[in-house]
């Protein structure tokens, strides 16, 4: 009887581990299913060099410029510095004064747009006045071109050819020199 008992303790013990076990299994070969999904979901929403620009329209915040909103499709014909920033972000400070510098240069025949990822139109009306920017600055108050763009660290920017096609892409700041060289490349012909 004492046998019969100490079989039967074995094999519950061992039905607790084979039910502990495939529990675990399948905790990790969700997990790693459910990785391998995002993953090749995450690279479909990129978009690269060569896609269309995706379209967008937000309202400006800069007073010094006139357009009350821009949408990106209206802008073709004209090369597109579309530049993801924030006022707290001190390499989007440092790029700043060279967007400025080549805007009036350049207005004609490309657009700069600067879109905001602040929170307030304060901050980003005090940052306007600091630097007297002129180029249209708008503001992304929901992140929604953001999320569209697939915006990861700030500055970004999206080089756009009159085409509306991306040319290339910038992940951090630029200097003045790299951002002539850009401006070269979506020039209008």
């Amino acid at each position: 009887m004492v046998l019969d008992e100490a079989r039967k303790n074995k094999k519950d013990k061992m039905k607790k581990r084979f039910f502990f076990r495939a529990a675990i299994l399948a905790v990790l070969l969700a997990a790693v299913v459910f990785a391998l999904v995002s993953n090749l979901n995450k690279d479909n929403e990129i978009y690269k060099v060569g896609d269309e620009a995706p379209d967008f329209e937000l309202l400006q915040v800069n007073e010094n410029n006139q357009l009350e909103s821009i949408q990106l499709s209206d802008l073709e014909g004209k090369g597109v510095m579309l530049n993801f920033w924030a006022t707290y972000c001190k390499p989007c400070e440092e790029e700043m004064p060279y967007m400025q510098s080549l805007y009036p240069e350049y207005e004609d025949e490309i657009e700069i747009v600067a879109v905001s990822l602040d929170a307030s139109d304060l901050v980003i009306h005090q940052f306007i006045d600091k630097y007297d920017l002129t180029f249209p600055v708008l503001h992304d108050t929901k992140s929604e071109v953001m999320d569209l763009y697939n915006v990861g660290p700030i500055p970004s920017t999206f080089f756009i050819s009159p085409e509306g096609e991306i040319v290339d892409k910038v992940a951090g700041a630029l200097t003045l020199e790299k951002l002539e060289g850009h401006f070269e490349e979506i020039l209008p012909e």
